[in-house]
């Protein structure tokens, strides 16, 4: 299971993942509709008939698939000149109502019952506890939050240098949790032998 941000929640992403074989698991994303408008999720998507069931029970029509992939649902504008909710529904000057589906949507909405199982919920837990603290960590207590350096051979530098120490400070924290035996000083001197030819033949800027 992949526990990302919600701003990966794209169809095309929830499509790559599905395809490898794993399971997504995403954040809830509020809907971004006007304030006063109804919102995506109460118009009804009808899978046999391909359309859409507006509040007010109104069939949109399947119209087209634009070069984004999104499919457009429309009503009839002399059906919705006359509704009561069209205030609430669109504010389009010829009264129709313009609902979109994306091709890859199912991946979507699978990824959306993934988030409410139990399984989802845990792994989004730690993806709170654990991913999110490196970043929060990196950025404030390691200088990540504005870059130190021009160029991005610098920056490449600056950041692999920020996460290894990082992960050697876990590597120290998690030994002495379990008991074992901290690593010595030559063991840390080897470590940085071993990263500077690296970074000296990757990154001549550094030489």
């Amino acid at each position: 299971m992949v526990a990302i941000d919600s701003g990966y929640r794209t169809p095309w992403i929830m499509k790559q993942i599905f395809d490898s074989g794993r399971l997504p698991c995403i954040p809830y994303k509020r809907p971004m509709t006007k304030e006063g408008f109804f919102r995506k999720n109460e118009y009804v998507y009808d899978e046999y008939y391909d359309c859409y069931l507006c509040p007010n029970n109104q069939v949109l029509k399947y119209s087209t698939t634009n070069r984004d992939g999104y499919r457009e649902y429309k009503s009839a504008p002399d059906v919705c000149r006359s509704c009561p909710s069209r205030t609430k529904c669109t504010g389009s000057k010829n009264y129709q109502k313009v609902v979109t589906r994306h091709v890859w949507e199912d991946y979507m909405e699978r990824a959306e019952d993934i988030r409410h199982t139990p399984e989802g919920k845990e792994t989004y837990k730690l993806r709170k506890e654990t991913i999110e603290r490196v970043f929060a960590d990196a950025k404030v207590k390691h200088g990540l939050r504005f870059t130190q350096y021009r160029g991005l051979a610098r920056l490449k530098m600056q950041v692999l240098l920020t996460f290894a120490c990082m992960n050697l400070k876990k590597l120290a924290r998690w030994k002495w949790k379990t008991g074992s035996p901290l690593p010595s000083l030559r063991y840390f001197i080897d470590l940085l032998r071993i990263f500077c030819p690296y970074i000296k033949n990757s990154y001549p800027a550094f030489a």
